[in-house]
């Protein structure tokens, strides 16, 4: 009993527990991962470049300047896409002749997004880049460089970028230092400043560039007076989308009632209620007893009685009541003569 006493109220106190954990668990799976501060998915991003020129070209002691703004297997996604193009030319800041800005065994650029990545990739080879003014001289080559940008759901995004074999600039080879920046100062034809594998990483977003050059080349003789700005090679970026929506709108509240209820009370408790009574046996005739039983309606063999011990039993009765009352009645008559 007293073990029963104590262990009750533990048992209760259970049952408690797994309510609460029952009514609380499908609140914790309503909430919702956390979104974009605007409240709107954002897409991933990427974009890949061969080639990027910011060029301004003076002619004729900077009498006339021509722009020069080219691209090369310039790609952007969210749709996938992805060039393959081995020259870029541009018209106008030579006499009118064409330049070859740019040209390359391998030119390739990818830019590729899904629900959760996105990516940018560019792969050049054998690449030599030319100016206006200079079509004999390249400005610089490389043997080959890549870069790469990948931004992936619930990742850091990454950035790499790599230029292996030797790199030439305006006819010189030169040593680069990753990460660094070089400077090439060439009398007669101009200076170039190189800037090798530059990347940049944040929370979300992700660039590469193999290669960036600041020229200024100011040649004697050849016809052009100067020409200023930059030249990037191998460049790729990319932004992080926020991955997939779900596939169904989670519950804002819990069910009214949690999916499996505990019993009220521990089925070890004993019950409270007494067990039921036996059923009444059927058909026997016989009277019910104390412990749920009946009488046999025979008699029984045990006792030695018979049917006739009743008669027997009254019979001596009266026999003793009979002598009883007959000395009863002679003292009285005895006394009555004395």
């Amino acid at each position: 009993m007293n073990s029963n006493t104590f262990r009750a109220p533990v048992r209760r106190t259970a049952a408690a527990a797994t309510v609460v954990a029952l009514a609380v668990g499908p609140v914790l799976l309503a909430a919702p991962a956390a979104q974009a501060t605007d409240g709107e998915r954002r897409e991933g991003r990427a974009t890949a470049a061969v080639l990027r020129t910011g060029l301004d070209v003076s002619l004729l002691d900077e009498t006339v300047k021509v722009p020069v703004r080219a691209s090369l297997n310039e790609v952007k996604a969210p749709e996938s896409e992805s060039e393959t193009a081995l020259s870029v030319k541009v018209r106008g800041a030579e006499g009118g002749e064409p330049v070859d800005i740019l040209t390359a065994d391998v030119a390739t650029s990818t830019a590729t997004v899904d629900e959760r990545k996105a990516e940018g990739y560019v792969n050049l080879a054998k690449a030599r880049v030319h100016v206006p003014g200079l079509p004999s001289l390249a400005i610089v080559e490389v043997e080959k460089v890549t870069s790469k940008a990948v931004c992936e759901t619930g990742k850091k995004p990454v950035a790499e970028s790599n230029v292996l074999g030797h790199v030439r600039a305006l006819g010189k080879k030169v040593t680069l230092t990753a990460g660094g920046r070089t400077e090439l100062d060439v009398p007669a034809v101009g200076r170039i400043t190189l800037d090798l594998s530059r990347t940049h990483t944040t929370s979300r977003t992700a660039a590469a560039t193999a290669l960036e050059l600041d020229v200024e080349v100011d040649p004697l003789d050849l016809g052009v007076a100067k020409v200023k700005g930059t030249v990037t090679l191998a460049e790729a970026t990319c932004e992080t989308p926020d991955g997939p929506a779900p596939t169904e709108k989670p519950t804002e509240k819990p069910t009214e009632k949690p999916t499996e209820k505990p019993t009220e009370k521990p089925a070890e408790q004993p019950s409270e209620q007494p067990s039921p009574q036996p059923t009444e046996p059927k058909g026997d005739g016989g009277i019910k007893t104390n412990n749920g039983g009946s009488t046999p309606t025979q008699n029984l063999a045990e006792t030695g009685g018979s049917s006739t011990t009743p008669y027997i039993a009254g019979g001596a009765l009266a026999l003793v009541l009979a002598g009883g009352g007959a000395l009863a009645l002679t003292r009285f008559r005895s006394r009555a003569r004395g």
